[in-house]
């Protein structure tokens, strides 16, 4: 018996040691998941070229895809394009470089692999005006790329992301006619800060993309489209059902969208090697207003209301989905279910190959129709 209790006496402390470091561990999890994002650098510069203007990467998923790309440095250069695939083995790719790196640059070795290709509006050679847009948050900047429809578009970025993510869409939505307002909200580096920081996963900011769509109206807008890029998918959706201009609300082009967190959280968690229960664990805590607040959130993160494909019924518009199966980072069962949910509402044409949010790097032609086709059959392009 005496050895009974001392065991137990050894025992308890452990187990209290042990849930306080499980409860620890999974407001850290939870915290990563409303805590925006700070550029990762995913990939190494092996080596580089100026003379043949070529570029050696490390090969990754990424890295290796056909297409042109952009790449987030350091040194002499902050962000540089990259074209054609030249070459590959096991460890390294090399590529063209679309911008010149003169002899004597300093290009240091970790880089981020990007899909914007575009870094500011000036490279579209297309008439923009810089705007502010008034949100709950505060000011958002945004950019305006003046057409002659009266129906706009409204461009929404992903998490981690800047406006610059949009600028791929906008020549092939100009071309139809359509002005697009490529927009900011709070807590991505451009728009103001919230009390907290912390991203709400599309709950919260779906208002600052409502008075966004107030901005449009106001200034000669008689529909808009929202167009949702990842992050930007679930705000869109937001919107598309709490707004109280959803009437106005004509379609949702979503590329690589977040349908439902539960799916993307999973997925990511399994990617990383994180076990079970760890990931449930994390969301239930982001679930509750304690918990969430010792996580970083402001709020609790309403799970079940960002979940589309369990709220299908409520969408009531067009919805184009550009999703790659082979995302690797979003995963696209979600948008499949939307698909299969609604299909009188959603236009989902199959693409794989390309990764997250880099459809139309890797197939530029092909996205590009998606789009174009789309418009027409809905009667939104101008030339309809």
């Amino acid at each position: 018996m005496k050895s009974l209790r001392h065991a137990v006496a050894l025992l308890v402390p452990a187990l209290l040691a042990l849930g306080v470091a499980l409860s620890l561990l999974v407001l850290r999890v939870a915290r990563r998941v409303v805590t925006p994002a700070q550029r990762a650098k995913d990939t190494a510069i092996l080596a580089v070229d100026t003379g043949a203007q070529t570029i050696e990467l490390q090969r990754t998923l990424d890295s290796e895809l056909p297409g042109r790309y952009g790449l987030f440095t350091t040194g002499t250069y902050g962000y540089v394009k990259l074209g054609a695939v030249l070459s590959a083995d096991g460890k390294s790719v090399r590529r063209k470089l679309l911008t010149q790196i003169e002899p004597g640059a300093r290009v240091d070795r970790g880089a981020t692999f990007s899909g914007w290709y575009y870094s500011t509006p000036s490279e579209l050679h297309l008439r923009c005006e810089n705007v502010l847009i008034g949100s709950p948050a505060g000011p958002c900047p945004a950019w305006y790329f003046p057409a002659t429809s009266s129906t706009w578009v409204i461009q929404v970025h992903g998490r981690g992301a800047a406006r610059a993510e949009c600028l791929r869409a906008v020549p092939v939505l100009h071309a139809a006619g359509l002005p697009n307002l490529v927009v900011s909200y709070r807590n991505d580096g451009e728009a103001p800060r919230s009390r907290g920081g912390a991203y709400a996963l599309g709950a919260s900011e779906w208002r600052d993309i409502d008075a966004a769509i107030a901005y449009a109206l106001r200034h000669g807008a008689e529909r808009v489209i929202l167009m949702g890029w990842s992050m930007g998918g679930a705000v869109s959706l937001q919107a598309a059902v709490n707004s109280g201009n959803r009437d106005r609300i004509a379609g949702l082009i979503l590329e690589s969208p977040v349908i439902d967190w539960r799916t993307v959280l999973r997925f990511q968690a399994r990617e990383s090697g994180m076990r079970a229960p760890l990931p449930e664990l994390a969301m239930g805590a982001l679930s509750v207003p304690l918990t969430a607040r010792l996580s970083g959130a402001e709020d609790a993160i309403p799970f079940d209301r960002l979940d589309m494909v369990a709220r299908a019924e409520e969408l009531t518009m067009p919805i184009l989905i550009l999703h790659s199966d082979d995302d690797g980072f979003v995963p696209a069962d979600a948008s499949h279910a939307l698909q299969e949910a609604r299909p009188d509402l959603v236009t989902m044409p199959r693409f794989s190959v390309a990764r997250h949010t880099k459809l139309w790097n890797y197939d530029q032609t092909g996205w590009t129709a998606a789009i174009t086709g789309w418009l027409e059959e809905q009667g939104f392009s101008a030339s309809a």
